[in-house]
């Protein structure tokens, strides 16, 4: 760079400048003695003539530094703006060669020039970006030679600096790169650099929007002169308006007359208006249709005002409030029924009035056909939202052309103020628009039976129920037989131990006895459970004939089909794993309902026996889960999906709709949408819930945290960091696959070394020497076992089990079952049995196997071994005892070792449980937690030990 000759009042300040962000720049200042200075003895020489920021008071300066934009670098460096004996060198290369590079975009950056040198482009969204492309020759200028020996990499980051700077001035001028096009012949023609002040000495040229007059629909467009002397607007008079300008104007403007026709000229270049051949020669003056004054306003005048152009606006206009009309509408059944039914055709009356005034239908059609934004009501202006009127108008169509039913209110994709009845509202002053949706008394009890399930027609039990109904059993019967006769499929989401069998069972016989169904019912359920429906259909309901599907020795194709016409039975019973197997005959047989029991199971759409049973069709469809969503909402989309097909629209539908505002941002309006959604169809009940009046004895839980022994904490930390640097070489996939089996096998620490190290079984004392954990679960087990009484031991791991069973061999001579999903289902069921009658004290389970379904109320105690991730499949595990015939107290015990990685699941997991009351829980659990989460989930906390 040249050197450049300084006076003798010259100061020079060395500048160190850091870009943070692309754009966002760091600028630290130092003196001759490279001493950094305090910003505030340098900010105000810096900013000295910078008026855009109130010459620095505005600045983002903190204690050591200034924070500035690359339009901001640029301006302070420029003519206008510099400080006349203020010097700027760079505190190393780097920023030197940044300080050139901002001197060099000089040359171009006050000059209409730079415009010549820009490369648009329109993306398919519609989005415009540009670029600056420079000649190699713009280096060789003594200015910007030297920041750089290779010509190419210097152009390129000079062009990517002076493209920063255009897009943040024109970001900071209310303009936006989509006007780019249109300011081009603007910019080229003198109007950059962007300059605020437009006036000609002592007079402004402005453009000037007038309303219709009160019988006309034409808005005027005009230019008006403006004096500082006076605040009246000048036009030219009727006579002169077809003169040129200079022949227009009075002699004291005349001088004026070429910056007018200028101004004039830019200004067109800034509005659409080409439909009105308006030449800047003489004084603009056209009526204007209300289409287009909806264009300049939005667009056009924004553009005017951003570039130092006056614009003058009726004053009602600049005041007036997007205004919606105030819309209510009635809606009745057209048959002379009393009651209403689903298919029953909905007449609809419209009101529509604003200002007090009321709108016909034909009115309003009219003011939307003609696109007006603009309506005069009365003596008042109002401002339309146009697309919010063609919305209501193609609502009012298609009312009346497509013959709306009952079924239209919950099922079509409505505005949500048609989703259900509002209360009265009667504020004519109120400045919000009101759209009232009201149905008349037949209707409006119909749609509250639905959403709040009271008021059901009632029915008598049937008589072949052998049980006694509690009253919240017959009221699900009810709600069941009701949501087939509307046609509605139905998931039944009570608690575990609630009852939902009984409930099925006396549905079904209601569709047989009083509804003479002769098809057959399927229900479809987890092998481990297949044993419990027999006995409760065998108990509850011996009249019904029973037929099972299961096993490999069952009747496929046509053998199954005969079968079906020759023994006629009213159910058949079958499991998840058969019905994806067989599923090519099963979808051609024409069933009276299909039943999924544990719906849950269904819950990954997309594998093969989740498609499988959404393939089967029946005339009613019903789901029956205690936990209806148990991670994440794909899950609820797949239980609707099976009983009402289309409901929640497509899955990539309801993705957009629901899951990503509600999993991702947390949008509690959503949340309560997707609620009002399912509510009609799913039915909740809680053990908590007071209006049951279970009188279930309470349940107790409670928390027994173990210390680690010294050989599980050093074998703990020592897998840990022989496996973190092995996840330092692998992809982000594999790490979290990684961290995931870590997880495992540090919870099989937790229970026991010998399990984390795949040892042979010891004796039973040296066993529980080495687990606190082990040592506690068996001693109190002992201690339940001597005092009468009976429980139930959940494990995740089949080594945890069979160790549990040596130790109470070994040291109690107890001998106790473990049930495994492995286990014969005959076999199964014998243990079940046995339990209950009280042969033997402890019960083993697998918590998959044993997690669904059972009856195991002789226990009164439950010991949780091991956490799962999940709390709702734990409570499920509980609720084997914690049920519908429980006479005794139910103490839950959970077992977890301080410091590790479950104390911390166990934090998670209450976090998820609070959630799930909300049945819409986030999806952000394990699997889907960030890697260093799951890194501090393995983490050994010793501070929680000691």
């Amino acid at each position: 760079m040249t050197e450049i000759q300084l006076t003798p009042f010259t100061k020079t300040i060395r500048l160190s400048i850091e870009e943070l962000t692309p754009a966002f720049f760091s600028v630290t200042a130092f003196n001759d003695d490279h001493a950094p200075l305090s910003p505030h003895q340098w900010t105000r020489q810096l900013f000295f003539r910078y008026e855009p920021n109130f010459f620095g008071l505005n600045a983002n300066v903190s204690e050591t530094d200034i924070r500035l934009t690359t339009v901001e670098l640029v301006d302070l460096l420029s003519p206008f703006y510099k400080h006349p004996f203020i010097q700027l060198k760079g505190e190393d290369d780097q920023s030197e060669r940044l300080l050139a590079m901002m001197n060099g975009i000089q040359l171009l950056w006050n000059n209409s020039a730079l415009w010549d040198y820009v490369v648009t482009e329109e993306k398919e969204s519609g989005e415009v970006t540009f670029t600056f492309q420079l000649p190699e020759s713009f280096l060789e200028d003594e200015s910007v030679r030297g920041f750089t020996n290779d010509k190419g990499i210097a152009l390129q980051e000079f062009e990517s600096l002076l493209a920063q700077a255009a897009y943040q001035k024109l970001a900071f001028a209310s303009l936006h790169p989509r006007d780019l096009p249109a300011l081009l012949p603007f910019f080229k023609n003198g109007g950059w650099p962007l300059n605020k002040d437009r006036s000609l000495g002592n007079v402004k040229v402005a453009i000037r929007l007038s309303e219709p007059e009160e019988s006309a629909s034409e808005w005027l467009l005009e230019t008006v002169i403006s004096s500082t002397k006076t605040s009246k607007l000048w036009t030219p008079a009727i006579r002169k308006r077809h003169l040129p300008v200079e022949k227009a104007l009075p002699e004291k403007w005349l001088e004026f007359a070429d910056d007018i026709v200028n101004q004039q000229t830019q200004m067109l270049g800034l509005m659409d208006l080409s439909a009105y051949h308006v030449s800047p020669d003489t004084f603009i003056h056209t009526s204007i249709e209300d289409g287009d004054v909806r264009k300049l306003l939005r667009d056009d005048f924004a553009k005017l005002s951003a570039l130092g152009f006056e614009v003058v606006l009726p004053a009602w206009l600049r005041e007036l409030k997007q205004t919606k009309m105030r819309v209510r509408v009635s809606a009745s059944n057209q048959s002379q029924k009393s009651v209403a039914g689903l298919d029953d055709i909905l007449a609809f009356k419209w009101q529509l009035s604003m200002n007090g005034e009321e709108i016909n239908a034909e009115e309003f059609r009219k003011i939307v056909e003609e696109n007006r934004e603009f309506v005069r009501i009365g003596d008042e202006w109002f401002r339309m939202d146009v697309n919010w009127m063609n919305e209501i108008r193609e609502l009012m169509d298609k009312a009346e052309e497509e013959n709306w039913t009952v079924r239209e209110l919950l099922f079509r994709e409505l505005p949500n103020e048609l989703t259900a009845p509002l209360e009265e509202e009667d504020d004519s002053e109120s400045d919000d628009p009101l759209f009232a949706f009201e149905m008349n008394r037949s209707l409006q009890e119909y749609v509250e039976q639905l959403t709040t399930k009271k008021g059901l027609p009632p029915i008598p039990q049937p008589a072949g129920l052998q049980a006694e109904l509690r009253p919240y059993q017959q009221e699900g019967f009810e709600w069941l037989t009701f949501m087939r006769d509307q046609k509605f499929g139905a998931v039944l989401a009570d608690d575990m131990g609630l009852g939902k069998t009984v409930q099925m069972i006396s549905y079904l016989l209601y569709t047989i006895e009083n509804l003479n169904e002769t098809d057959p019912t399927i229900i479809i359920c987890p092998t481990s459970v297949l044993g419990n429906w027999q006995k409760e259909l065998d108990r509850f309901a011996p009249s019904l004939k029973v037929m099972t599907h299961y096993g490999s020795n069952r009747l496929k194709d046509e053998n199954f089909k005969s079968a079906l016409q020759s023994e006629k039975p009213n159910v058949v019973l079958s499991t998840y794993g058969t019905i994806s197997q067989d599923i090519e005959f099963l979808e051609h047989i024409d069933w009276a309902t299909v039943t999924l029991d544990e719906a849950q199971n269904i819950k990954n759409m997309q594998t093969l026996q989740s498609r499988a049973i959404r393939r089967l069709y029946g005339k009613h469809h019903i789901a029956l889960t205690g936990t209806p969503i148990e991670n994440r909402l794909s899950e609820l989309w797949a239980i609707f999906d099976f009983i009402h097909k289309g409901y929640l629209g497509s899955f990539g539908k309801f993705q957009e709709q629901f899951i990503i505002p509600i999993e991702r941002e947390e949008s509690d309006r959503h949340k309560e949408i997707l609620r009002n959604k399912i509510r009609p169809f799913l039915m909740r009940r809680t053990k908590n819930d007071p209006d049951l009046l279970l009188n279930l004895p309470e349940k107790q839980e409670t928390k027994e945290f173990c210390g680690l022994t010294s050989e599980q904490a050093a074998l703990y930390e020592g897998y840990i960091e022989d496996t973190l640097s092995q996840l330092e070489v692998m992809t982000a996939f594999e790490k979290k696959g990684r961290i995931l089996q870590m997880l495992s096998k540090l919870k099989q620490l937790c229970n026991h070394p010998a399990l984390y190290l795949k040892e042979p079984l010891d004796d039973a004392k040296t066993l529980l020497n080495r687990s606190i954990k082990l040592k506690r679960i068996v001693e109190l087990a002992a201690d339940i076992v001597d005092n009468g009484e009976q429980c139930l031991i959940f494990t995740q791991y089949i080594g945890m089990g069979q160790l549990l069973q040596h130790c109470f061999s070994e040291l109690y001579n107890i001998d106790i079952p473990f049930l495994t999903g492995s286990m014969p289902k005959q076999q199964r069921d014998r243990l079940v049995d046995s339990f209950q009658a009280g042969e033997f004290p402890i019960f083993l389970l697998s918590l998959k196997a044993g997690g669904t379904g059972l009856n195991l109320t002789a226990a009164n105690h439950v010991l949780h071994a091991d956490r799962w991730w999940n709390p709702a499949v734990e409570n499920q595990a509980t609720d084997r005892a914690y049920r519908i015939g429980q006479t005794q107290f139910v103490q839950v015990h959970k077992f977890i070792t301080i410091g590790t990685i479950e104390e911390k699941i166990d934090k998670m997991i209450e976090i998820k449980s609070a959630l799930s009351e909300e049945l819409i829980q986030s999806s952000n659990w394990l699997t889907e937690l960030q890697e260093d989460e799951l890194m501090d989930l393995l983490m050994l906390d010793t501070h929680a030990m000691k």
